[in-house]
């Protein structure tokens, strides 16, 4: 399951690296925000078109194709370093000290060579469709107002290259925690109990929390 979870910071390299990228994350998790912003936008100028002067907004459903994949995938490596995606905790939950740091690294190394593999795949998809010898570097468009492909199937392998990048980042602060035993490393998330979740809560509801 989804749980609340935090992310210690301090001044190593790996803590550093790991602020950089937030930067990156954040950027592309507000452009999947805007895309979603987007969808509604297109559907009250189309329903409205439609409603007022019988007219809705061309290529509706081919605009919306183009918006989805950064909603799909612009939010998945800053979901990812907060610990917010989806998982069970049934096992991980009990474990503590290196057994959890070690099943951490596993769990982490099979989602990288699996994102590995979503990038080799995407980026194949994408090269079939961009052509810089094609109008609009195009070989594929969509069916209704003819709009270039090509930006739209590059979305999936430039965000999973960034959860690539987080990936290795968490291996190396999971390895890091393993071999210190460190009960709280840095660069990784980490899950909080209720009654962290309620203090932090209370923290930025009473603005006393971290800016």
């Amino acid at each position: 399951m989804a749980g609340s979870s935090a992310v210690r910071e301090d001044d190593s390299l790996l803590s550093r690296l790991d602020v950089k990228l937030l930067k990156l994350e954040t950027v592309l998790a507000l452009v999947s925000g805007f895309a979603v912003f987007s969808l509604m936008v297109f559907a009250v100028v189309s329903v409205t078109g439609r409603s007022a002067i019988n007219r809705p907004l061309p290529g509706y459903v081919d605009w919306i194709e183009q918006v989805l994949p950064l909603i799909a995938f612009m939010g998945v490596s800053y979901t990812q370093r907060n610990g917010g995606h989806i998982r069970m905790d049934i096992v991980i939950g009990a474990l503590k000290g290196r057994a959890l740091w070690l099943a951490e690294m596993i769990t982490v190394f099979a989602m990288l060579v699996l994102t590995i593999l979503l990038v080799w795949g995407s980026w194949a998809h994408f090269a079939r469709a961009f052509d810089f010898a094609a109008p609009l570097w195009s070989r594929d468009s969509s069916i209704d107002i003819g709009i270039p492909l090509w930006p739209a199937k590059l979305m999936a392998p430039l965000a999973f290259s960034v959860l690539c990048t987080r990936l290795v980042l968490q291996l190396w602060g999971y390895g890091c925690a393993f071999v210190r035993n460190d009960p709280s490393p840095v660069a990784v998330p980490l899950i909080q109990s209720a009654a962290e979740q309620a203090q932090e809560e209370a923290l930025h509801v009473s603005g006393g929390g971290k800016e």
